[in-house]
């Protein structure tokens, strides 16, 4: 994907959130969403390589993204825009701030956009409406076609400054692509944005991909692939196409994972018929061996610190989630719960741990803190697992197959995502059948 720079040409703000009235509770399932009046954006000035119709359409499908954006947190109520009685134009210079109260709308986002010299200028502001003041404003200069990305960087912008923390729709969303019967199929690494458009396809499907993982720090990618039927790790650039080989792992048991500073991945794999936890240096690709115990060791996630690792183990008997410091000191097993913990996943605000659990034959989705307690199972189904955190540590994607029938027709595998209430669970959209999603951090930093 080729780079954009997005240029912020003003801004206009007030960062005292004790001025704000408006206050979205985002520590519960939020069973009152805030009420938003997003006013489509209004075209300032004609363009001469675009039709007015042609500007008019991009301005009504920014807006339209915005609104899906903050709909899909289940925070915010996006209101009827039927119901809106002043026009764009004059609601952005000054709104009527009790014509929107009539429509009890709490909060109001306008906005303009230009189209002049191959550049797409996008300005918005988002009122208080309680308050009768301006929150935010922003402008932003870019190319045209990047339009989809312009009103993500918006949507964060907005998020962050009615909740308080950051903002997770500029991202992207790595998954393996699924087709065919379920004993024949072909998978492929594939790419799109968090709301399921601009997909592409990274590989060709003729060989077998699993569990591809964004680099916390940068557009890279780490996957594992079956070459003659033995496990290889790759690693591949999103924005230059480069792809290279880490290595050849016969015995490899888990897929790699980066470490915080994207230098490291961790990974397990059997060595003299014993699986335990390793970590390479992507740089010097210096193998050092971080656990060395009988039981099975797998599964292995950095804290966004890089100071502990938590990972799976049968040393107790049954496979359970333990942490240990990153040299493979202190391990300490922190669930003890009934039932078989699996694929733990640090919160990027490391004050949670994101598992799968399997208990009589169901499958759940949980969190918990670092220290195992305050256990919470989100979600509960047949099949589910392989959860992976937006980069605010608000929302968990993973993946859910369904039940075949006795042929093997009916079978799916889809995305999901949930809200670490466990409120606000729904389907991510994709083209094909997916498994193995993963979260990147955001575009715009």
């Amino acid at each position: 994907m080729k780079k954009i720079i997005i240029l912020f040409l003003y801004i206009i703000l007030s960062f005292s959130k004790a001025q704000a009235l408006i206050k979205v509770d985002i520590t519960r399932g939020n069973l009152d969403p805030l009420p938003v009046a997003i006013s489509p954006l209004h075209v300032d000035g004609k363009s001469e390589k675009f039709s007015l119709f042609e500007v008019n359409k991009l301005g009504s499908e920014i807006s339209k993204i915005i609104e899906q954006n903050i709909k899909s947190t289940g925070l915010f109520n996006p209101l009827n825009k039927d119901a809106f009685v002043q026009k764009p134009d004059i609601a952005h210079l000054k709104p009527r701030f009790e014509d929107w109260r009539l429509i009890k709308a709490q909060a109001l986002v306008t906005g303009k956009l230009l189209i002049k010299d191959d550049k797409l200028k996008v300005e918005f502001r988002l009122w208080d409406l309680t308050a009768a003041k301006e929150m935010l404003a922003l402008s932003f200069t870019t190319t045209p076609n990047n339009w989809r990305r312009v009103a993500h960087i918006i949507s964060d912008k907005i998020y962050e400054r009615l909740t308080g923390e950051g903002g997770y729709f500029d991202t992207r969303i790595i998954y393996v692509s699924e087709t065919g019967p379920k004993d024949q199929r072909v998978k492929k690494l594939a790419l799109m944005d968090q709301d399921g458009y601009n997909i592409k396809y990274l590989t060709l499907g003729n060989e077998l991909v699993l569990t591809p993982r964004f680099n916390p720090t940068n557009q890279l990618v780490t996957y594992m692939s079956y070459f003659k039927n033995l496990p290889r790790v790759y690693l591949l650039d999103i924005e230059t196409g480069i792809q290279e080989i880490v290595g050849n792992f016969p015995g490899m048991t888990f897929a790699p994972r980066f470490s915080p500073d994207g230098k490291k991945i961790i990974m397990s794999f059997a060595k003299d018929g014993n699986s335990d936890i390793y970590s390479m240096d992507i740089e010097t690709r210096i193998v050092e061996q971080i656990t060395k115990h009988p039981s099975i060791d797998t599964s292995p996630s950095y804290s966004p610190d890089g100071k502990y690792v938590a990972f799976n183990s049968d040393r107790s008997g049954l496979q359970q989630i333990y942490v240990m410091r990153s040299d493979g000191t202190g391990v300490k097993r922190i669930t003890h719960g009934k039932g078989i913990y699996g694929t733990p996943v640090w919160s990027p605000r490391g004050d949670l741990i994101a598992f799968t659990k399997v208990r009589k034959g169901r499958f759940y989705i949980g969190v918990m803190r670092s220290d195992g307690s305050g256990e919470r199972l989100l979600t509960e189904n047949f099949y589910q697992e392989a959860p992976s955190w937006s980069p605010n540590g608000r929302v968990l994607i993973f993946y859910r197959e369904t039940k075949s029938d006795k042929t093997g027709k009916g079978f799916s595998a889809k995305l999901w995502s949930i809200d670490i209430t466990g409120y606000n669970e729904r389907r991510v959209k994709t083209e094909t059948d997916a498994s193995d999603p993963s979260w990147s951090s955001l575009l715009s930093k």
